[in-house]
């Protein structure tokens, strides 16, 4: 007979561990989660379940960027299923759409508007290429589509970019 835990018995990650996830993973789940939900209320949301879940998960990780990639994969499908919840959702308080508009006026250029614009696919592929410096190889395996269909959205992603704000997208 399977010994099966139930919710309640389930065994949290230490504090120290917590701890050391926050200070590597932090920024780059809430660059993470901004860059999808567009609005630092929702990121904090997320941000606060990712770090549940991951408290919560009783794997281990084969190495560091093992680890890396879990939170990259898990924030990302956070993003979503927060999106999917919120298109349900027929109003949003003004006092979001103000802060929303003040963040992206502070603290954004051209390219980032250019970026958040794009698709939710090209989005992650040109946020995990270039801000998290992942290869391609491994962006496919964090979003588990094969090498070239990531080669291929970046390079879609790309041209998108150079049509909306011009310049070289190496």
């Amino acid at each position: 007979m399977v010994n099966r835990r139930s919710r309640e018995e389930k065994v949290l990650r230490s504090e120290e561990d917590l701890n050391r996830a926050m200070e590597a993973y932090a920024d780059m789940v809430r660059r993470i989660c901004f860059l999808h939900l567009k609005n630092k209320f929702d990121t904090e949301d997320v941000f606060q379940n990712v770090y549940m879940k991951y408290l919560l998960y009783e794997k281990g990780f084969d190495s560091a960027e093992h680890e890396r990639a879990w939170f990259a994969r898990v924030a990302i499908n956070a993003c979503t299923d927060h999106l999917r919840l919120l298109s349900r959702r027929k109003w949003v308080p003004l006092d979001v759409i103000e802060e929303e508009s003040r963040i992206l006026d502070d603290t954004s250029s051209e390219v980032l508007e250019a970026v958040l614009s794009l698709p939710e696919k090209y989005r992650n592929v040109i946020y995990l290429y270039y801000y998290e410096e992942y290869p391609a190889v491994e962006i496919a395996r964090i979003l588990g589509r094969k090498e070239n269909t990531v080669y291929s959205w970046l390079s879609r992603a790309r041209e998108l970019l150079r049509e909306r704000i011009g310049g070289e997208w190496a």
